[in-house]
């Protein structure tokens, strides 16, 4: 498992730059808009991970900009943490063995979320291509929010 990001919403895209990369020094790495979706995504890293996070090695931080307005409370502008996982599948069989929730299963092979004892939503990436769609995962429903 490796650590890719950490995710938090933001309000404005413009104050949120001024922030993180004025005040504190960070740089954009990449950006993904997504029309379909309707948000942006913007990864920063700190001057001595720039290198590093464009060849996807160092961790980054995530800013989502969801453009349809939302106002955040009670800690839901934090998003979520992520890691890098070679197989999810047998992940989330093996969290699932232990009684823990898969809010959000693997059914595109690619991508999953649970959540920490404590609320905390973490996600699973597949590392390289999406797995071969299986089942259970295939057909399994989300669970509570991730």
């Amino acid at each position: 498992m490796r650590y890719l990001h950490t995710m938090v919403r933001v309000e404005n895209i413009d104050d949120s730059l001024k922030f993180y990369c004025d005040l504190l020094g960070m740089s954009e790495t990449r950006r993904i808009e997504s029309e379909q979706g309707r948000f942006t995504l913007i990864y920063l890293a700190p001057p001595a991970d720039v290198d590093s996070a464009k060849a996807t090695k160092a961790p980054e931080l995530e800013l989502t900009y969801n453009w349809d307005p939302e106002s955040y409370s009670g800690g839901r502008n934090f998003g979520h943490l992520a890691y890098e996982v070679d197989d999810v599948y047998a992940l989330c069989q093996k969290l699932m063995d232990a009684g823990v929730t898969i809010n959000r299963p693997p059914r595109d092979g690619r991508m999953a979320f649970v959540r920490s004892p404590d609320g905390i939503s973490i996600e699973f990436l597949q590392k390289g291509e999406n797995l071969k769609s299986a089942e259970p995962w295939a057909s399994m429903e989300n669970t509570g929010s991730w």
